[in-house]
């Protein structure tokens, strides 16, 4: 045992705090959804503004994390931690008691925001906390599980909260629990950041954050507008210029709001590629089988999130028990291909769905690849990727993951939707019988199982990418010296 694990001897009730705050984030972004549609009826909001009861979180947690972040590391770990949870308490409240549209939307964009100073913060103290190999390992097999079987919770608790509360309880009960990991961030957290200092890259911030809020908000609206619209073209053209540009400044800065050092370790950069990736094909799981169960088989709420929970335990099975018991002995290119190709056999498995279905023999099968074979891969894919990292760029390098992680779920959401969207209309157009609501349900499904043979294929590109390009043993330093 290091001397930096032995001498921290609250480091398990650290992880409890850590993991507690960061499922708090993972389940605010589905807990929503199925609350959606009850919160448009209460406050009187219009179809066409409803989508950003999403998008305004999506924007500003997807926009900010670059930032939020780099001022972890200017401020402290735990200091940005803390006004993360506070400020996630506070915006939660006011969604809660919002009495119009417009306050939700900007309690949304709140809440994304300061999910973005949290989030990364959290990521960065379980690197620093956890510095023993085979602690390592299981602190990230948890914190894989929560990232990976967080957002499958999510539907069910947010099906549970609209069934048996009312919608506004999807928000209010991020109250109680971001005071109690406040109350356990100040009794059992430890920042171990070192010296701090310099100044915040305010172009760096302008043009990545702006880059990143442009590519989000095309992504968010390419699903309802179509890709050829202007209000899609543009901001996708415009977000791809300004990342351009950030990465220009971030090689000139001298103290820059990414430093590009991080990507220098070839494991490191093919462990965020592979999370990409992953997402991208993941994502297709959650939005399909939502209209799947309740559009097609007629699932209410509660049920339907209770349909998702084998992916959730499949994940937490194979990050916790498998993969983190794994990683110490084994080379981590092996448990992220492996995991890939088991989460591309299960989409294979659910691409056989049809209208007449049942759960247990057609549905839960591929659920459970799928999250076994993501738990094996988030779990390497986080200790790698924040392995090796210079404590002053551990803030950088976690918002840099999970902003990979977060257009990867906003890019594979669109794209996949696209494509099961345009199969259907085809299938539709090729086949008219005369029960028009059979023939519906029947194109409806057909695109998903496009969709979904799409989403094994990006699956293996990730297997392929992981086992090619990610080192046995733990990404170097030498990569991650600062340049002169």
């Amino acid at each position: 045992m290091t001397p930096a694990s032995a001498a921290d001897p609250k480091r398990w009730w650290a992880l409890a705090v850590i993991a507690l705050a960061q499922l708090m984030v993972i389940l605010d972004g589905t807990i929503v959804n199925i609350a959606l549609p009850s919160a448009q009826r209460a406050l009187g909001m219009p179809d066409a503004d409803r989508q950003w009861v999403i998008t305004a979180y999506t924007l500003a947690f997807g926009g900010l994390l670059l930032l939020g972040g780099r001022i972890a590391d200017l401020v402290g770990r735990k200091r940005a931690f803390v006004i993360g949870l506070a400020g996630f308490a506070v915006a939660s409240a006011l969604g809660g008691a919002a009495a119009g549209p417009g306050t939700l939307f900007a309690a949304r964009a709140l809440q994304g925001a300061f999910a973005a100073v949290l989030a990364p913060s959290a990521l960065s103290l379980l690197t620093t906390t956890f510095t023993d190999p085979r602690e390592r390992a299981k602190a990230f097999g948890v914190y894989g599980a929560l990232a990976g079987g967080g957002s499958g919770a999510g539907l069910l608790v947010g099906g549970l909260l609209t069934e048996y509360l009312n919608w506004r309880w999807c928000l209010y009960v991020n109250v109680p629990v971001a005071l109690a990991a406040l109350i356990g961030a100040q009794v059992f957290l430890r920042d171990r950041s070192g010296p701090r200092g310099g100044h915040l890259d305010v172009p760096g911030v302008l043009l990545g954050s702006g880059g990143l809020v442009a590519l989000v908000y095309g992504f968010s609206e390419a699903g309802p507008r179509g890709w050829t619209s202007p209000w899609v073209a543009a901001p996708l053209m415009a977000g791809v210029i300004l990342l351009a540009a950030f990465v220009w400044w971030q090689h000139r800065a001298a103290g820059p709001l990414l430093p590009l050092r991080i990507f220098r370790d070839r494991s490191r950069a093919g462990a965020f590629a592979t999370m990409g990736l992953a997402t991208i094909g993941m994502f297709g799981v959650f939005l399909f089988l939502t209209y799947y169960f309740q559009a097609v088989l007629g699932y209410p709420p509660v049920r339907t999130g209770l349909a998702f929970m084998p992916v959730s335990v499949g994940i937490v099975i194979g990050a916790t028990q498998i993969a983190a018991r794994l990683l110490p002995r084994t080379a981590p290119h092996t448990l992220m291909a492996s995991g890939m190709v088991l989460a591309a056999a299960g989409m294979v498995l659910l691409s056989r769905l049809t209208v007449h279905a049942q759960y247990v023999p057609h549905v839960l099968p591929g659920l459970l690849l799928v999250g076994l074979g993501m738990g094996l891969t988030f779990m390497p894919v986080y200790a790698t990727a924040t392995v090796g990292v210079p404590t002053q760029d551990t803030g950088a390098a976690s918002a840099a993951l999970t902003t990979v992680q977060q257009i990867g779920a906003s890019l594979g959401t669109v794209l996949l939707n696209t494509i099961a969207t345009g199969a259907a209309g085809r299938h539709s157009r090729a086949h008219s019988p005369a029960d028009s609501g059979t023939a519906l349900a029947e194109a409806m499904v057909h695109g998903f199982s496009v969709a979904y043979w799409c989403s094994a294929g990006v699956l293996l590109l990730a297997a392929l990418v992981a086992a090619l390009t990610v080192r046995r043993g733990k990404p170097s330093q030498a990569g991650s010296k600062p340049s002169a």
